[in-house]
């Protein structure tokens, strides 16, 4: 039996997903799993049952998944789960901001009162004209699981779509449209489009990837959107180069006191994933990854720990081992099982960054004692018994 948690509300098309022996409880110091959405983890006191942490999403800037990496614990997310309503949200982010449609919705409302307003239209459309989106260039930072899908869209509307992401997977390079142009260098992308949308995670290497010096080498009039994360651009330079006349839009799905409210400026509330299809998707994978995990040892989409898959155990015993990941580890592993006279019958080890997982099928009940001797090893953070 296994207990979850849920910190914020999660779709009940995603929680009517648990299997009978998962039982939800509100007591998170009882849980095993812990299933979220936006609400922060970095000050909450977890207990020390948790084994998992699924984010209903694929953003976990409110997860502190490094510090949880050292304790063992996994913490997945839901990458292209909420793809579709995201790829919607910014092709009509490219809308609004090469027409002035926005201000033209503003203009009928200041003037609902006035009997001659169809008249008055005719004569004032003109303040709020643009320009279409086919025969445009557009460049796309990051292919994965939304970058992906608008430029295929895109494509189809009849815009010339450059595409930049220096890890692109052979999945995600087998979904692209032949149309895309792979460049290799991202300041081909500054250059050379009228549109620039960004769809990478935030780490330190992408932290304002659209800074002053970016800015100063793209086109004039460029329209810049940022559906990902905010940092991911120093607004305080795309603000400064809206009021220069460099930069015609910046559409933005995360309000901040720099961009709110300013000229050129066009603010969503974090709407990108808001729409009841994503919630649901997103509900579901994490829910699934979840109990595979829990149930099996399985690891899938974790940001912490590689992904790992033994399918079912068929033997009396399955042991995960977290662990840094560091020479000598396995060897000692393998040898404090043969020490006791336990064969291992199927084993995995995988690594991301400085974090190891060992998975180990064996002829055995595990005992106490067996985990015991696991647990002293150096470098080796904790042993989960699977089965």
């Amino acid at each position: 039996m296994f207990k979850y948690h849920c910190l914020n509300p999660i779709a009940e098309a995603g929680l009517i997903c648990f299997r009978p022996e998962f039982q939800q409880t509100d007591d998170l110091s009882n849980a095993q799993g812990v299933l979220v959405r936006s609400a922060s983890m970095h000050d909450l006191d977890i207990s020390t049952g948790v084994l998992a942490v699924a984010r209903a999403g694929a953003g976990v800037n409110n997860i502190p998944y490094e510090r949880y990496a050292g304790q063992g614990i996994v913490v997945f997310n839901t990458p292209g789960a909420n793809a579709n309503g995201v790829k919607e949200l910014v092709i009509t982010g490219m809308l609004l901001a090469a027409r002035d449609i926005v201000g033209g919705i503003n203009w009928v409302l200041e003037n609902k009162a006035d009997k001659e307003i169809a008249t008055a239209a005719e004569k004032t459309k003109s303040r709020f004209a643009g320009t279409e989106l086919a025969n445009k260039k557009l460049g796309i930072i990051g292919l994965g699981a939304i970058g992906g899908p608008v430029a295929n869209l895109a494509r189809q509307m009849g815009m010339e779509v450059y595409g930049y992401d220096p890890y692109l997977s052979v999945d995600a390079a087998w979904n692209l449209s032949r149309d895309v142009k792979h460049v290799f260098d991202v300041n081909l992308i500054f250059s050379e489009c009228d549109f620039i949308t960004i769809h990478v995670p935030l780490t330190d290497d992408t932290r304002h990837i659209i800074d002053q010096k970016a800015l100063a080498t793209m086109k004039e009039n460029v329209i810049l959107l940022n559906f990902s994360r905010d940092l991911l651009v120093d607004e305080a330079a795309v603000v400064a180069a809206l009021a220069a006349g460099k930069v015609r839009k910046y559409v933005t799905d995360f309000p901040t006191p720099i961009t709110a409210g300013k000229e050129g400026c066009i603010v969503i509330p974090h709407l990108g994933a808001s729409t009841e299809e994503s919630e649901e998707n997103c509900a579901r994978m994490a829910v699934k990854q979840m109990m595979e995990y829990l149930t099996n040892g399985n690891i899938i989409n974790s940001v912490n720990f590689p992904d790992v898959d033994m399918g079912i155990c068929r033997q009396k015993g399955r042991v995960a081992v977290f662990h840094d990941n560091v020479a000598n580890v396995i060897t000692q592993l393998t040898a404090s099982f043969g020490g006791q006279g336990i064969n291992i019958s199927d084993m995995v080890n995988k690594s991301k960054g400085a974090h190891g997982y060992t998975m180990l099928d064996i002829e055995a009940e595990t005992t106490v004692d067996t985990v015991k001797k696991l647990e002293v090893i150096e470098g080796v953070s904790r042993v989960r018994v699977v089965k």
